[in-house]
């Protein structure tokens, strides 16, 4: 096939072009971040890959295309999507697009409202190191995936199994049709929970054989699923982890006498290691041989990737985005740093409206007395929307329940940045921010090389 991917740079489309180039389609796309900033991490891989970037202006698109896929975020008004309606050609979103590799493939689809991505590149993981040689699409690139022509979002094999991050935000996963099903947790994210539970319950429901469930999550509670098998910490769980050790940098566990060690920190990454476990166990896969399989694996980029970790300072960058997240993840982190300074950049004007109260307790209840909060500006990649909220609001929130939190612009925060200090930036979606934790890193160890210089807070 001929196939022209629209806003390819996005996370989850530019896992399946990868993905249908190394399954030998002849692949072209565009990016309208592309057009700016052809540093952009997904640009070299992509080329590298084959495929073939053009400008998004619609010049790209003629009737020599058998498909062209279209990320959500380009809007209809844009020069490719008329294009590709005054050619006649076949056009199907992301999630239509995608729900169809779900249906031609021995699915397993990682679905919840936090910890997709870092599951579902450890199960892709793991099954490799057990030889099953699986099919991965998702959403964060996984370190061991990486090369210089693939991102680490994606893997292809000639296997019919497939791994998959089965969001929930605009509604797909209602029409998949896997194998098997996990579901991690349900917390207000990108829909009510009401309404995220219901997309859960049509998940299971189309599920052919099994769901894995967190039968420790509250809200996930309610589903009565027929073909669900639990994981967990406190309840009866199908397969529940015992004698469970957390350390600031891993954890371990013992699972049906048997003992593991997951180099990811935080009791969410035993959560996510034990989804893992249940779904290979319930494949068929005998529990001890995936001991060091989970033992190996070094994580998804964005999720808890550290950039300094030294006498002279911590930094960190997260993927981090709603309260649920947010909390845990600042639970975990104070077990490496008595004080801490967060950088929290929210993403679009709707998400931060609906969950504004969420946020601002997520970060006071949170926040030690030597902790505090930096908000950045809203995230915002265009289209049309209500301004009605900013980060000020956060801030505003955040002090008057007694947490120490302003909002700062990035020189800013940089200018004060002095050795010694620990700091984690977190939001989603805008890939310069793991550029701007890197540069924080080297403030922060170069301010401790050179003791007499002063910050510019």
């Amino acid at each position: 096939m001929k196939i022209f991917f629209s806003g390819i740079g996005g996370a989850g489309v530019s896992a399946i072009a990868s993905f249908m180039a190394d399954k030998q389609h002849e692949v072209y796309g565009s990016d309208r971040s592309f057009d700016t900033d052809q540093h952009h991490p997904a640009y070299a891989p992509l080329k590298a890959n084959g495929v073939k970037i053009v400008p998004q202006d619609g010049s790209g698109i003629d009737s020599s295309f058998d498909l062209v896929v279209f990320s959500t975020a380009v809007e209809t008004t844009l020069p490719e999507p008329k294009k590709a309606a005054s050619l006649g050609l076949t056009v199907k979103t992301r999630p239509q697009f995608l729900a169809e590799l779900v249906a031609s493939h021995k699915t397993f689809a990682i679905a919840g409202t936090s910890g997709k991505s870092t599951t579902a590149g450890m199960l892709a993981y793991m099954m490799r190191e057990l030889g099953l040689s699986p099919n991965f699409i998702g959403g964060g690139r996984v370190a061991q995936f990486r090369s210089p022509s693939n991102m680490g979002n994606s893997a292809a094999s000639s296997s019919d199994l497939l791994v998959v991050e089965a969001c929930e935000s605009d509604g797909s996963i209602v029409s998949y049709k896997p194998e098997f099903s996990v579901i991690l947790n349900l917390d207000l994210d990108h829909h009510s929970i009401e309404k995220t539970a219901a997309m859960f319950a049509a998940l299971a429901r189309n599920t052919a054989k099994k769901t894995i469930l967190n039968g420790d999550d509250a809200h996930l509670s309610g589903l009565a699923l027929d073909n669900a098998v639990t994981f967990g910490l406190v309840h009866a769980d199908d397969y529940r982890a015992e004698n469970v050790e957390l350390k600031p940098l891993y954890s371990e566990f013992t699972l049906r006498g048997i003992r593991f060690k997951v180099n990811l920190p935080g009791q969410y990454n035993v959560y996510n290691a034990l989804a893992c476990l249940a779904t290979l166990g319930e494949y068929g896969i005998p529990l001890e041989r995936c001991v060091r399989p989970l033992e190996t694996f070094t994580g998804v980029e964005r999720r808890f990737d550290v950039k300094l970790n030294s006498g002279t300072g911590f930094v960190m960058d997260d993927y981090a985005h709603n309260p649920h997240k947010i909390a845990s993840l600042m639970q975990m982190a104070q077990k490496i740093r008595e004080k801490i300074t967060y950088v929290y950049q929210p993403h679009g004007f709707a998400p931060t409206r609906m969950m504004k109260k969420e946020y601002i307790q997520a970060f006071a209840e949170n926040l030690r007395p030597g902790d505090r909060v930096l908000f950045l500006p809203i995230y915002y990649v265009g289209g049309t929307v209500a301004k009605d909220i900013s980060s000020e609001d956060l801030a505003k929130g955040v002090t008057a329940l007694g947490g120490s939190s302003k909002v700062a612009s990035r020189e800013e925060i940089l200018n004060a940045a002095h050795g010694g200090e620990a700091y984690i930036v977190c939001g989603a979606r805008d890939e310069s921010l793991s550029d701007f934790a890197v540069a924080i890193a080297r403030k922060v160890k170069g301010a401790a090389a050179h003791p007499g210089a002063q910050p510019n807070a």
